[in-house]
């Protein structure tokens, strides 16, 4: 649910689907990654059951299992080498130990993962003798559902902000833009514009009541609608691009909807797994100029992380179709139609 202020909306969902405790329960992000995985097998069986494709049936839940685990690792590994180093020399005394494997220190990298699925195809291709190339077709596409409903749970769950809208349009924020009522938690009583904005919530006190929770309280009264609390707070906050919106519908449907049409007729393999590459660089650096840097990631000739491993495999993409294009190999796939043969 949305409350809306001004004309932005007030985020105020719930990144638990179904809670059992206070911090424990289903989560939306655990739902989007089992949704993403479920409809990449469906897609993979398909092909395989309708002769798209040489896998057999089978295979196509063997490969899945692959490219589960392929994820998983490289999606953790990878946040951990390209945004937190720290984490795999970080140690605590509680559950889980390790804070490589807290995931809720910093989550996945979509880079990351990639590579991790693209090591499991190759893995997968030797153990059952098909076209690693191939594999590297369907993942490409069958990832795109993951990536619609894994940047959906990142709204839901707050997390990879957008930037701030620029100064003109503060005032008036369009109905598209997202305000998060925990930015106050961000802002610093010494600084003096924000000191003020902490000072025009001391008339909420009684209203939410707890010195030491105060900033909590008024968090969870927005979020819950209480109209008072909404009213003061609404013009003290910024006003965001929804990135991960963005983020959903062009990494998610538009790279889909661009592979199909790639893919409406058989190509050799390789061929749609380095247009996946060229398509999903090109627009995840076009969407990141939307979103936030990481923090504590700095940026280099002005493009945050994201984008400069985006770069990186927009290139490897465009290697990797001259070379795929003119190979003597029979072609594969083809969504309108089953492989010749």
């Amino acid at each position: 649910m949305f409350i809306v202020l001004a004309e932005a909306y007030l985020h105020d969902l719930d990144p638990f689907a179904i809670r059992f405790t206070e911090s424990f329960g289903l989560r939306w992000y655990g739902l989007a990654y089992a949704v993403g995985f479920l409809l990449a097998w469906l897609f993979i069986r398909w092909m395989a059951k309708t002769g798209r494709s040489p896998l057999t049936k089978s295979d196509a839940a063997d490969l899945m299992f692959y490219a589960i685990v392929g994820v998983l690792l490289g999606g953790r590994l990878g946040y951990a080498a390209f945004y937190d180093p720290h984490l795999f020399v970080g140690f605590s005394s509680k559950l889980p130990y390790w804070d490589l494997l807290a995931i809720n220190k910093g989550g996945m990298a979509s880079h990351g993962g990639m590579i991790g699925v693209a090591l499991a195809c190759l893995i997968f291709a030797r153990r059952h003798r098909v076209p690693f190339l191939h594999l590297f077709d369907l993942a490409g596409i069958g990832c795109t559902a993951g990536f619609f409903f894994g940047r959906l749970a990142n709204f839901v769950n707050g997390e990879l902000k957008g930037r701030p809208l620029p100064e003109s349009m503060q005032a008036e924020p369009p109905w598209w833009s997202v305000k998060y009522p925990d930015e106050i938690y961000t802002w610093d009583p010494q600084v003096a514009g924000e000191a003020e904005k902490l000072a025009q919530l001391e008339p909420l006190y009684r209203t939410v009541g707890g010195e030491a929770t105060f900033l909590q309280n008024i968090v969870d009264a927005a979020r819950q609608g209480n109209e008072q609390v909404i009213e003061i707070l609404r013009p003290l906050l910024t006003a965001y691009y929804p990135s991960q919106i963005f983020q959903s519908l062009t990494d998610g449907l538009l790279v889909a909807a661009i592979l199909a049409l790639v893919w409406l007729r058989p190509r050799r393999p390789g061929v749609l797994g380095a247009w996946y590459l060229i398509i999903y660089g090109v627009l995840r650096i076009s969407t990141e100029f939307f979103r936030q840097p990481d923090p504590g990631v700095s940026l280099l000739w002005g493009l945050s992380r994201g984008q400069i491993l985006s770069v990186v495999m927009l290139l490897i993409g465009a290697i990797l179709l001259w070379i795929c294009a003119r190979r003597r190999v029979e072609p594969i796939g083809g969504l309108l139609r089953p492989r010749s043969g």
